[in-house]
């Protein structure tokens, strides 16, 4: 099996109260980038149906892992012998007469279905007064093109998820993300990285894995969006982006999985996974040690 296929990103803008038009934008640009060579396109956060931390409103418009939009973004999957993995707003059942919970998910699919289901752990800001929590940890997953795992925008702060993925075996990170203006309290500067984007190639080189991060872009009433998407290899080094700060944009490039091994032993003498001291310090997922 060749380890060598092609990852694209969308960066997009998806205005407030545009569902049906955000869902086809992001379709849309899953497929623009398949007709470009890509075999994995990567989605911004919650770009369906729009970046909101209003319950009320997401309470209308959430959806179910087979509703309206995962169902389109497997069909273009499925018309192209891809993957996608994308952010949006999910309704799930909270079991008793409380009603629905809503989740900030991620989800990749394929041309069988759903590949890898994940929900966002580390709730930002006020998402804490309108999501619940993520439930179903960190999972990693097989694919055709090899192993992968999600998280999603704010989980990257915590160093723990990138660190874990990577000891469950995943050579490719995907993140939507919904990078925010004024987290870091520094402004985007032309041809400069942003921070959030520093972070993700550091981890990138840390946890010897490839990062693919897609972001939302524009200004949203008081939320102004980064952009930045960012595309970085197993050292860290920059494969794709950073996208512009300021509009749209897709962007492509080629992977070699096989290099996130090759990353895992820099000389016979330096193995950064293995020289980990586990016998002092450890991770552990679902109370297993890694």
């Amino acid at each position: 099996m060749s380890t060598k296929f092609r990852i694209g990103l969308a960066q997009l803008i998806s205005p407030p109260g545009d569902v049906s038009g955000n869902r086809r934008r992001s379709t849309v640009a899953a497929i623009e980038l398949f007709e470009l060579g890509a075999d994995v396109v990567v989605l911004p956060e919650m770009c369906v149906p729009w970046y909101s931390d209003d319950p009320e409103t997401l309470a209308e418009l959430a959806e179910p892992i087979d509703g309206e939009t995962v169902t389109a973004w497997q069909e273009a999957a499925r018309s192209y012998g891809g993957i996608v993995v994308g952010g949006f707003c999910e309704r799930g059942a909270r079991g008793d007469s409380s009603g629905v919970s809503l989740y900030n998910s991620a989800v990749a699919v394929g041309a069988d279905g759903v590949l890898g289901h994940y929900r966002k752990l580390h709730l930002f800001a006020t998402e804490k007064h309108c999501f619940q929590p993520g439930d179903l940890g960190l999972p990693t997953f097989d694919t055709p093109l090899g192993r992968m795992g999600m998280c999603v925008c704010y989980d990257l702060r915590f160093v723990e998820v990138v660190r874990v993925l990577a000891l469950c075996g995943a050579d490719l990170i995907c993140v939507p993300t919904a990078w925010v203006r004024g987290f870091d309290h520094s402004d985007a500067v032309a041809d400069a990285l942003i921070p959030q984007a520093q972070g993700a190639l550091l981890q990138a080189n840390l946890n010897q894995v490839f990062m693919a991060c897609a972001s939302q872009v524009g200004v949203h009433g008081k939320l102004g969006f980064l952009g930045s998407s960012i595309l970085s290899n197993a050292y860290g080094r920059v494969l794709a982006g950073p996208a512009s700060t300021q509009e749209p944009e897709l962007l492509t490039a080629e992977v070699d999985l096989a290099d996130a091994r090759t990353a895992q032993a820099r000389s016979p003498l330096i193995q950064p996974r293995r020289d980990r001291r586990t016998d002092v310090y450890g991770v552990s997922l679902d109370g297993r040690e890694l």
